[in-house]
């Protein structure tokens, strides 16, 4: 039987308890920027000379484009491998991307010192062709902007004259947000290796921008199945799980490629004895290879990968490998004598807020808008 796939809007009431409850979190969010914003970082963070970035470069910006890397890993098997059967997915992977991006890019506004000058970036007089933080600024910065043109014939479906006129030019778009997120996903890793010394060997190799491009795109395919799985749980819909069944396989085989070049590359450099010490950092390494092995006991047989309890399972172990990668490169590897950092309750409740946000904005254009496949749409 032939399902109709194309996307319609879900439907239903935009205000329930989970909105409402976002909605708070949201506004607790807004009154802690204007705190920021108003009285420095100072007054909200436990940010110092040792730890000048924290939770909200690490988790709402390293981590939040990498969680958002789903659109791109998904348009790349449709359009660059002609992988036309997971088509369905590119509207609802490209949104959870869009405000990810977006969000992102405003949680580098807020960890700015002198945040008033942050135009300083797109003027080529300020400009320093030598900076990794610059190439991932603009990047980050274009690509946000690529993902709201791809986007657009979601909000045009009842104006087909504009409609038709930009799917001639979308290609063009659809190219550039295939490019920029490869360039800035690497160049995350890049910053690390700038660090030299002040990073842990553990985590500190030239192969990290490989090695966070690869982890970026096998997230972007885990936040896809915990996507579906959460989307099709709170709507009662049907679970695409003759989609997410091969992707799941997809997604092990990017596992697997980055285990090979993570493990072989401690053992090349002799790194790999700081994993048999007694230290912290020795337990966190393990911990964050144990969580990328993870999906692959989970799924490692067909039937599995067709159960949808196992695929929501093997998508978070991956995006909690994802997260350890970063939190333990950008904080727990820094080697900064006399200096600790924990975030304060302000950044944490600004992190929430985000990611409220992004729930928040999910479920509002998926209810309005043509988003998730037509098959399964109900109230």
């Amino acid at each position: 039987m032939m399902h109709d796939s194309r996307p319609a809007p879900v439907g239903g009431q935009v205000l329930n308890a989970v909105t409402v409850i976002c909605g708070v979190l949201v506004a607790t969010m807004l009154a802690v920027l204007a705190a920021r914003f108003v009285l420095g970082l100072g007054a909200v963070t436990n940010l110092n000379n040792g730890y000048p970035w924290g939770v909200w470069v690490v988790v709402d910006v390293v981590i939040g484009s990498a969680f958002a890397c789903g659109g791109f890993s998904v348009a790349m098997l449709v359009y660059i491998f002609n992988r036309g059967e997971y088509h369905a997915l590119v509207r609802p992977a490209l949104l959870a991307s869009l405000f990810g991006y977006t969000l992102a890019g405003a949680g580098v506004i807020f960890d700015l010192g002198r945040w008033w000058n942050f135009w300083h970036i797109f003027d080529p007089r300020y400009a320093n062709p030598s900076s990794v933080m610059l190439e991932v600024a603009l990047c980050i910065s274009a690509y946000i902007v690529v993902m709201w043109i791809e986007f657009s014939p979601t909000f045009l479906e009842r104006h087909r004259r504009a409609r038709s006129r930009l799917q001639r030019v979308l290609f063009v778009f659809i190219a550039l947000g295939t490019v920029l997120p490869m360039m800035h996903q690497s160049s995350l890793g890049t910053m690390l290796v700038v660090m030299g010394p002040r990073i842990d060997p553990l985590w500190q190799t030239p192969l990290n921008p490989l090695l966070y491009l690869l982890s970026a795109i096998g997230t972007g395919y885990a936040v896809v199945l915990f996507e579906s799985c959460v989307a099709s749980a709170a709507y009662r819909r049907r679970i695409e799980t003759h989609l997410l069944t091969p992707l799941s396989k997809v997604m092990l085989g990017m596992i697997g490629a980055y285990l090979a070049v993570r493990l072989g590359d401690l053992l090349v450099r002799g790194a790999f004895v700081e994993a048999l010490r007694p230290t912290l950092r020795a337990v966190m390494f393990w911990i964050e290879t144990a969580c990328f092995a993870a999906p692959l006991l989970i799924l490692r047989t067909p039937a599995q990968r067709r159960r949808p309890v196992r695929l929501f399972l093997g998508g978070v172990a991956l995006m909690l490998a994802a997260s350890l990668l970063r939190i333990d490169g950008y904080l727990v590897a820094r080697v900064v004598p006399g200096f600790h950092y924990f975030p304060s309750p302000a950044e944490l409740i600004v992190t929430l807020g985000m990611f409220s946000l992004e729930v928040l904005g999910y479920i509002v254009v998926t209810r309005r808008f043509p988003v998730l496949p037509r098959e399964a749409a109900s109230h």
